[in-house]
């Protein structure tokens, strides 16, 4: 509003200013003249003041006039007397002074004029004074355009400022606060809310990274909230066996029989004990960056054989065939051969877990090209569901919860090829079995 206020003020400053500029400009022409013929021929005068006021080109938009000294209108450019009053203060001013004046404001008839008067050299006479008047009702209609102007233009702006500002809120401001406020229950563990997308713009890919950040975080909680119960069953289930087996065997200690069986059970937990401590171990190294490879020359038949002859008995104690076609020869493979090692036993152990009494386990090496050597282990048991396949590799994740393990196995592996520049792809069908592909480059 101020600056509507100060715009108003200006621009009915600069016109009235060019108003008063433009009439003295015009007033003091005819002054000069009349001041050239006065000196030059003061007999004709007169005549000359009566030319020049009949013959004014702008009594159109002002009034020519001359005034007497005694203060009577003696001519007019419209050539009618005035009814009323027109002498202002710029008549009084120009006498007193000798010079000129000026006046700014309503005629006793209501008219707001500018009025500029300036004495002759005719002080006695009845053109003693000359003087220009002219309505300001056209300069004050321009006036209160430009203002009206000024004012929409004004109120536009400042309505695209309000709109602007509210959809800045609506679209910016408003989705950040619920950003932060989400982002604060996220910090406190509640995975539950989520962003509301409302635009396609970068507010709204960026509810839908904060969505998609959600569901990884709460997937992420649930498994490692399932991988502590797995692993404490897990533990829970050998510590159990051998605390039992281990109270026995002192309740008894003359029934060899007892102690010899007790002993292998013993044995055979701790070994898993061992294996599974062994994995978290490797996980922990894999989540600091600390899991490092003791690289050379690695025969894979010879590792690959050694996996298969851990698992023979055990699988023939379970009624699952376990068959090895080792081929004659391949090249060998740049690697660590325990690592490469522990990831066959993962992966044969696996097919044997997830198989059933009666299935059968196929495990092969060919050499797929040139440049690499492939193992494939092929299982006839459960298969995996469609659903559950992409995230099989997924740290925590275990797709049957009716078997042992910790869900980190497979991710160990995967990580163990990778690292050799390998893959290790899963292929399943549920219900019809599930077939695990090594992909190793070969040593040039």
């Amino acid at each position: 509003m101020s600056v509507l206020l100060a715009f108003s003020v200006f621009i009915n400053f600069y016109y009235y200013n060019s108003a008063k500029q433009y009439i003295s400009s015009r007033l003091n022409m005819v002054s000069g003249m009349l001041s050239q013929y006065y000196a030059d021929n003061p007999s004709s005068f007169t005549s000359e003041v009566r030319s020049i006021v009949e013959n004014w080109s702008d009594k159109n938009r002002m009034e020519l006039m001359t005034v007497s000294g005694s203060g009577q209108v003696s001519m007019t450019s419209s050539g009618f007397a005035p009814t009323f009053d027109v002498l202002t203060q710029d008549y009084y001013d120009a006498l007193k002074s000798g010079s000129s004046g000026t006046f700014t404001g309503r005629l006793p008839s209501g008219e707001k004029v500018i009025a500029i008067s300036i004495v002759t050299p005719d002080t006695a006479g009845e053109f003693s004074v000359i003087r220009i008047m002219a309505s300001t009702a056209r300069i004050d209609r321009h006036i209160a355009s430009l203002i009206i102007i000024a004012a929409v233009t004004f109120g536009a702006i400042l309505s695209l400022m309000m709109f602007s500002g509210m959809y800045f809120v609506k679209s910016i401001v408003l989705p950040v606060r619920q950003l932060g406020a989400t982002a604060r229950r996220y910090a406190r563990g509640d995975f539950s809310v989520r962003m509301p997308v409302q635009s396609d713009d970068e507010i709204g890919e960026l509810c839908e990274i904060i969505n998609k950040m959600a569901d990884e975080l709460s997937q992420s909680e649930a498994m490692r909230n399932e991988f502590i119960s797995g692993v404490s069953h897990e533990l829970r289930t050998p510590l159990t066996a051998i605390k039992g087996w281990a109270e026995t065997i002192g309740s008894m200690p003359d029934d060899s029989e007892t102690i010899v069986k007790g002993m292998r059970v013993i044995t055979s937990e701790t070994e898993r004990l061992s294996e599974m401590v062994e994995e978290l171990l490797d996980f922990s190294r894999m989540q600091n960056g600390k899991f490092t490879l003791t690289k050379g020359n690695v025969d894979i038949l010879a590792e690959l054989g050694d996996a298969v002859l851990i698992y023979t008995e055990k699988a023939k104690k379970e009624g699952i065939e376990l068959v090895y076609a080792e081929p004659e020869d391949l090249p060998a493979v740049y690697g660590d051969r325990n690592r490469l090692r522990q990831v066959f036993i993962n992966v044969i152990d696996n097919a044997i877990k997830y198989s059933e009494k009666g299935g059968l386990v196929t495990v092969q090496a060919i050499l797929a090209d040139e440049n690499r050597i492939e193992i494939e282990v092929s299982d006839t048991g459960c298969g995996i569901s469609p659903e559950d396949l992409p995230k099989i590799k997924t740290k925590f994740f275990r797709a049957n919860h009716n078997k042992r393990g910790s869900g980190i196995g497979l991710a160990v592996a995967d990580e163990i090829i990778t690292m050799h520049s390998g893959t290790l792809e899963v292929f399943s069908e549920q219900g019809m079995g599930t077939t695990v592909v090594i992909m190793l480059p070969v040593k040039k």
